[in-house]
């Protein structure tokens, strides 16, 4: 990853053109974005972040990497607020406008997998590719939920896991409302549980290191995938491993440079990023109006 303040001076080079006014500023652009684990049509979905952070990037392919709907929550309870009619539509824009959208499904949307290798709507859906970098590295992309052995071997015990992390993320809202009245920062139960009880970082260790596997496996250079909420960017045995995170807690998505580099963002990265390209578009125009 390039050190922040680094990628911060570099902010200029990712904007398209700059129009007259702050506002007009384009995306910053990406060759490649991954996101998943949206988790449309639940209370925990951050739409309105993830809207944010799709106005404003831009690249020529944007993966979504499975449980986009959250099928299994819905089944419970009917939950679809106009945000998240909102992220579809901006989806389904980007494709009419040439972006190459391509739909991996996962466990929680796993209804969709009945029309792969159809498109809809300029959206491709796909059970898992090969996305090859600008660098020339051929990586391998799925949810990788196959991988999970709750999922393959006592799905039951899933769904329980699914309802009690809904617990969890419920409380996670009450008790940040109350730290953000109180001035204090966001902090998540559920990632403080993921690395502080064993049998959780074993699982989460045990999932990565399959994936890396059946990379190798397949004599590629990588894996990209979702589904365990955690994101990260490490080497396992030569093979490069990457999880692109959620939009419920983490905010995150992975990114390709035109370079070919992968890194992590994260939807506060983006906006300050956003916000100190209209600041030096702003200054730039202030220079321009005392010359």
């Amino acid at each position: 990853m390039k050190p922040r303040e680094q990628f911060m001076d570099d902010a200029h080079g990712l904007f398209g053109d700059a129009a007259d006014g702050d506002e007009k500023r384009g995306p910053l652009r990406f060759r490649t974005i991954w996101i998943s684990d949206i988790h449309l049509g639940t209370t925990g979905c951050q739409a309105e972040r993830l809207l944010e952070f799709l106005r404003a990037t831009e690249s020529d392919t944007l993966y979504l990497v499975g449980d986009i709907i959250d099928g299994w929550q819905l089944k419970r309870r009917w939950y679809w607020e106009q945000s998240h009619n909102n992220v579809v539509q901006t989806v389904l824009k980007k494709a009419k406008k040439g972006t190459n959208v391509i739909f991996v499904p996962g466990n929680h949307d796993e209804v969709i997998r009945q029309f792969i290798d159809l498109d809809f709507g300029g959206i491709k859906i796909r059970d898992e590719l090969v996305h090859v970098t600008a660098d020339g590295r051929r990586m391998l992309v799925l949810h990788g939920d196959r991988f999970d052995g709750v999922i393959a071997c006592a799905k039951w015990l899933a769904y329980v896991g699914d309802s009690l992390y809904t617990m969890i993320l419920k409380f996670n809202q009450w008790f940040n409302s109350w730290r953000a009245r109180a001035g204090l920062p966001y902090w998540s139960l559920s990632q403080y549980l993921k690395s502080k009880v064993k049998n959780a970082v074993n699982y989460i260790s045990s999932f990565e290191d399959a994936l890396a596997d059946e990379a190798r496996k397949k004599g590629l250079d990588g894996v990209i995938c979702g589904h365990i909420h955690k994101p990260e960017i490490r080497d396992i045995g030569g093979v490069t491993y990457c999880n692109d995170g959620d939009w419920v807690e983490s905010l995150s998505a992975l990114v390709e440079e035109p370079s070919g580099e992968l890194r992590l963002v994260s939807w506060q990265e983006i906006m300050q990023l956003k916000k100190a390209g209209k600041t030096k578009a702003a200054a730039k125009d202030k220079d321009l109006v005392l010359a």
